[in-house]
């Protein structure tokens, strides 16, 4: 099996590979991802009266959804990324591992994240994208390693050391493609969606296979 390299171009290269090799187990993974987003977006475009008991209900409703319910998903679908990146071949199924495997910590993990991203958006927009570049390994290394959240982000800290301007490059470079996606529709944007996923799961694995070989390296000698 080849490996992927830990650059920007290698992930998206490695991940248009990994795309086609695993289409389907993929595009219907991005489905339920995209259909557990749903009910969120769905707030956004409510046309009715914003001062009635029941909007506020449902703004309850929905806030709760997306804190208790979304983030499990969303990491759920990241660790299946990762696993396809991996030629693991996992059950669809296990989009919902989180519910089951380490509900608690993803809830929280996704808390602490956006709490850091957002106080550092708050300090003049830069610290905000720094934070979220070199955290965006949370997902993956609570659901892959099974680390508690506090113990995730100085681990996604530490291996995004280095890799955080390729990281944001990627960022900007998802969002031209999505862009471009958007211009073919539906299908287009979630074809862009699948290929950003497997883009970064495959940047991740890359950098988790360095740190790998590095420590198998420091404990030979």
């Amino acid at each position: 099996m080849r490996t992927p390299n830990a650059t920007a171009f290698a992930s998206f290269g490695f991940g248009w590979q990994q795309l086609w090799k695993y289409f389907l187990h993929l595009f219907l993974v991005g489905v339920i991802v995209g259909v557990a987003d749903a009910p969120a977006q769905g707030l956004f475009h409510h046309e009715g009266s914003f001062d009635t008991a029941g909007f506020a209900l449902l703004n309850v409703l929905v806030a709760a959804y997306g804190i208790l319910v979304l983030p499990v998903v969303h990491y759920g679908g990241d660790w299946l990324f990762l696993r396809f990146m991996r030629d693991e071949q996992p059950q669809v199924a296990d989009v919902f591992a989180g519910f089951k495997k380490c509900y608690l910590n993803i809830v929280l993990a996704n808390l602490l994240v956006v709490a850091i991203c957002g106080v550092g958006f708050l300090l003049l927009i830069v610290p905000g994208i720094i934070f979220a570049c070199r955290l965006s390994f949370v997902p993956y290394l609570v659901m892959d390693k099974g680390l508690e959240p506090v113990a995730a982000i100085e681990k996604s800290w530490f291996m995004t050391r280095g890799h955080g301007w390729r990281i944001f490059g990627m960022f900007w470079l998802s969002v031209f493609l999505f862009l471009v996606g958007l211009c073919l529709l539906l299908v287009g944007a979630l074809f862009a969606l699948l290929w950003i996923g497997t883009a970064f799961a495959s940047l991740y694995h890359a950098v988790d296979l360095e740190e790998q070989a590095r420590l198998s390296q420091n404990g030979s000698v």
